[in-house]
C-alpha cells in the first residue's frame, strides 16, 4: 500500500546562516543568523525561533567562514565599461539605464551590495540628464537589479584650478552667488528643501571651500540632508576648520588632490586631530597601492580609526583590458594594468581596482582586525551617510545585504579576503563555487 503525501510545508522565504563568524561590531562571534527573503531583513533571530517557531527554508552551514554586511563603496566613477558621467551622444537615455542596470548586476558580484555613483567635475548638462537616473534605488528592494544606488557623489566641479587632477579645467566653477551657483550647476529641481516630501538623487558633495562662494553655500547644502566632503582643494587647516564648523562630515580621498601636510600648516589631514568646539570628518582613502604609500594608510587610520572609509575611486575601466579610452571632454585615459593615468601625463586618473581589493591590501598593510577593516567599508560608511541601522550592519531590522568571506593569510604574511557568495535583500545573487549562478 502507497504511503500517504503530506501536503507540503508552506515556504517562509527564511534562511538561517550557521557555523561561522558574525562580524558584530569589533567582534568576531559564533552565532546564527536569520534574515527573510520576502522582506529583504534581518530577523530577531529569538523570536523567529522560539515565539513564532518558524522553521527555514534553508540552513547555510557557513564551514568556519565570516558572515559580514555587504560593502559600501561611496566613490565610485564606473566600471566594466559603463562611466556615470557619459551621456549617449543620441541623448537616449534608455540606453543610459540599460548600461547602469548592467553595471549593477556585474558590480554586486565584487561585494559591493550598495554604493554612490559618482560624477566627476562636468558641464551643467551632464548633471541635469545623469542625476534623475542616480538617485537612491533602494524603495524597489529588487535583488535582482543587483548593487543599489544610495544616492549620487557629485565631485565638483567646484574645485581648486590647481588641485584639479584629472578634472577638466575647462568645466570647473566657482560660486560668486553661493547656493544659487550649485542649483544652476546641479539643477534646481535636484536640490528641493530637505521637509518638501522630495527626496534629492544627490548624496553627497564634493567641493573645495576655499574657492569663492563655496564656504557660503555649505549650510544650506547640510540643511537638504546632503553631506558635503571637502576636497581637490588648497584648503588651509583654518579654513578646513572653518567648512566643518558650517557643516562639512567628510573628507574626499584623503592626501590625493589637496594641500599636504605641513608641520606648520596642517592641511585638511589636521581636522583628524582633536580640535575644541568642532567633530572629526569621516574621511576616504584609496588603499589600490597606487593612489598612497601603504605607511600613509597606517598614519591615516591610527590618526583616526573611527573616521577611516575605504573606497576605489574606481572608473569605467574596472574589467576591461589595458588600452587607451576615451572619457568625457576630450580627455582620455591610458590603462597600464592596476595603473590608470590622463594620456600624455603622469596624472593618476582614479582607480581600476575593486573594493575588496583595496580591503585585502588594507588587511595586508596594517594592524587591523578583521572586524575593523571590514568596518571600514560597512559600518563606517553607513554612520556617515546617515544610514546606520539599515545598512552597514548585522543587527536586526537592519536589510540582509550579506557577504560570505574566506580569510587567507600566505607565509609571506600576505593578507587576502575572497568573497564566496553575494546576498542581496536575503536572495543568494552570487556564488563564487558556481560559475553558471548569477544574475
Amino acid at each position: 500500500m502507497p504511503m500517504a503525501i503530506s501536503p507540503e510545508r508552506p515556504r517562509t522565504g527564511v534562511t538561517r546562516f550557521t557555523g561561522g563568524k558574525l562580524v558584530r561590531g569589533n567582534r568576531l562571534v559564533e552565532e546564527d543568523l536569520w534574515v527573510s527573503s520576502v522582506t529583504g531583513k534581518i530577523l530577531h533571530s529569538q523570536q523567529v525561533f522560539y515565539e513564532h517557531h518558524i522553521v527555514p527554508d534553508e540552513v547555510v552551514d557557513l564551514k568556519g567562514k565570516i558572515l559580514c554586511p555587504g560593502f559600501i563603496d561611496v566613490q565610485f566613477n564606473g566600471a566594466f565599461g559603463f562611466d556615470f558621467s557619459t551621456i549617449p551622444e543620441s541623448g537616449d537615455m534608455s540606453t543610459y539605464q540599460k548600461g547602469l542596470n548592467r553595471l549593477n548586476r556585474h558590480l554586486v558580484r565584487t561585494g559591493v551590495t550598495s554604493y554612490l555613483p559618482t560624477l566627476p567635475s562636468q558641464q551643467p548638462e551632464v548633471y541635469h540628464s545623469a542625476l534623475p537616473y542616480l538617485g537612491p534605488s533602494g524603495l524597489a528592494r529588487n535583488p535582482l537589479s543587483g548593487s543599489e544606488s544610495l544616492g549620487a557623489h557629485c565631485e565638483g566641479p567646484f574645485i581648486s584650478p590647481s588641485k584639479n587632477g584629472i578634472h577638466s579645467p575647462e568645466v570647473l566653477q566657482s560660486a560668486p552667488n553661493g547656493f544659487q551657483d550649485f542649483e544652476a550647476c546641479y539643477g534646481v529641481d535636484n536640490l528641493p528643501y530637505l521637509g518638501s516630501g522630495l527626496r534629492s538623487p544627490i548624496s553627497m558633495i564634493t567641493a573645495a571651500p576655499e574657492i569663492a562662494g563655496v564656504s557660503a553655500a555649505i549650510p544650506q547644502i547640510a540643511q537638504r540632508g546632503i553631506k558635503f566632503s571637502i576636497g581637490h582643494t588648497e584648503a588651509t587647516f583654518e579654513e578646513a576648520t572653518e567648512a566643518i564648523h558650517a557643516g562639512a562630515t567628510m573628507i574626499t580621498h584623503l592626501f590625493n588632490a589637496m594641500r599636504p601636510l605641513h608641520h606648520r600648516n596642517p592641511g585638511p589631514f589636521g581636522t583628524l586631530g582633536k580640535a575644541a568646539g568642532t567633530h572629526r570628518p569621516y574621511f576616504g582613502i584609496i588603499s589600490d597601492g597606487i593612489h598612497l604609500h601603504p605607511t600613509t594608510v597606517k598614519i591615516a587610520w591610527n590618526a583616526y580609526p573611527e573616521g577611516f572609509i575605504l573606497v576605489t575611486d574606481a572608473m569605467k575601466t574596472v574589467g576591461l583590458p589595458d588600452g587607451i579610452y576615451d572619457w568625457t571632454n576630450g580627455d582620455r585615459w591610458v590603462k597600464k594594468g592596476p595603473l590608470l593615468t590622463r594620456e600624455g601625463t603622469d596624472k593618476i586618473a582614479g582607480s581600476s581596482a575593486t573594493l575588496i581589493e583595496c580591503v585585502s591590501n588594507f588587511w595586508t598593510w596594517s594592524h587591523a582586525t578583521i572586524p575593523q577593516v571590514i568596518g571600514a567599508v560597512t559600518t563606517t560608511p553607513a554612520e556617515m551617510l546617515g544610514v546606520q541601522g539599515v545598512k552597514g550592519t548585522l543587527e536586526a531590522e537592519g536589510d540582509a545585504d550579506l557577504l560570505v568571506l574566506d580569510a587567507r593569510e600566505d607565509s609571506n604574511g600576505l593578507r587576502e579576503l575572497k568573497i564566496e557568495q553575494v546576498y542581496k535583500f536575503g536572495m543568494l545573487v552570487h556564488d563564487e563555487g558556481r560559475k553558471d549562478f548569477g544574475l
